[in-house]
């Protein structure tokens, strides 16, 4: 099973390891939020949210790693406040990163959706596929479960909303790639190693491509992350969008545009 990354706990001091295993995450905002979105909430789930226009351009005055790019391709970055992007400007989060980085690699003809909500769960994840299932995605980064775990969820209840999703993400024609997620030590080694082990099984069982850990190399280093030592600075997400999300996304895109040149 997954254990936590020794890169998790090994900058991050004693103080701020405490206060994250007793406070709430800031994935999930704590009760007295209004934009919290309990697992059983019925309200109407909020409207999808473009990334913002950064100031980034492609870069014209090099060649391109690609010949022109004919179709139009839309990625879905779909979670939690990781993916939205709590606490850094519009166009910090990690998909207007993720964007702007892929214009400059020669994807002129490309947007990443943000569809992050704070405090999302699992469970309202489900809920709201119909609504992002609207963007027509050709590709969904996948990356929930936080919530759950600081919440003491059961684990087969997040994986079998995990597979939920995957399964109708993948009828509405969008291919999936997986961002796995570990927790601190908080709720005992059980839970934390039997949380941490649902995403390679998923993986592994639906034929999704995994992030092994979406914080790899960010999560507990304190140069990364904003003072509540849980959200990535602007640093932190553009390490994220280079070292975790192209070396898996990357290969797609490319199988994504050959395939429509044949």
């Amino acid at each position: 099973m997954m254990k936590p990354s020794s890169r998790l706990t090994s900058h991050l001091p004693v103080a701020a390891l405490l206060a994250m295993t007793m406070a709430t995450t800031g994935c999930q905002k704590s009760p007295d939020n209004a934009d919290t979105t309990p697992a059983d909430s019925t309200q109407p789930t909020p409207p999808i949210s473009q990334t913002t226009q950064t100031s980034q351009t492609a870069d014209t005055s090099s060649p391109s790693r690609l010949d022109e790019q004919q179709a139009a391709l839309t990625i879905l970055a779909l979670g939690d406040s990781l993916t939205e992007g709590l606490g850094v400007s519009p166009e910090d989060n990690y998909p207007a990163q993720l964007e702007a980085q892929l214009k400059k690699m020669g994807y002129s003809n490309i947007t990443v959706v943000n569809s992050g909500l704070s405090g999302e769960t699992s469970t309202g994840l489900v809920n709201r596929l119909d609504w992002v299932l609207q963007t027509k995605p050709d590709i969904t980064i996948l990356t929930i479960g936080a919530n759950d775990a600081m919440r003491g969820i059961e684990v087969a209840t997040i994986e079998n909303n995990i597979r939920t999703a995957i399964k109708r993400l993948q009828a509405g024609g969008s291919e999936v790639i997986l961002g796995g997620m570990q927790i601190y030590d908080n709720l005992g080694s059980d839970y934390v190693e039997s949380f941490a082990a649902i995403y390679p099984r998923i993986a592994e069982d639906t034929g999704v491509t995994l992030i092994p850990f979406f914080l790899d190399g960010v999560g507990g280093d304190a140069a990364l992350n904003q003072a509540d030592a849980i959200h990535p600075t602007k640093e932190g997400y553009r390490m994220i969008v280079n070292e975790n999300v192209l070396p898996v996304l990357t290969p797609k895109l490319e199988k994504i545009v050959e395939s429509e040149r044949n």
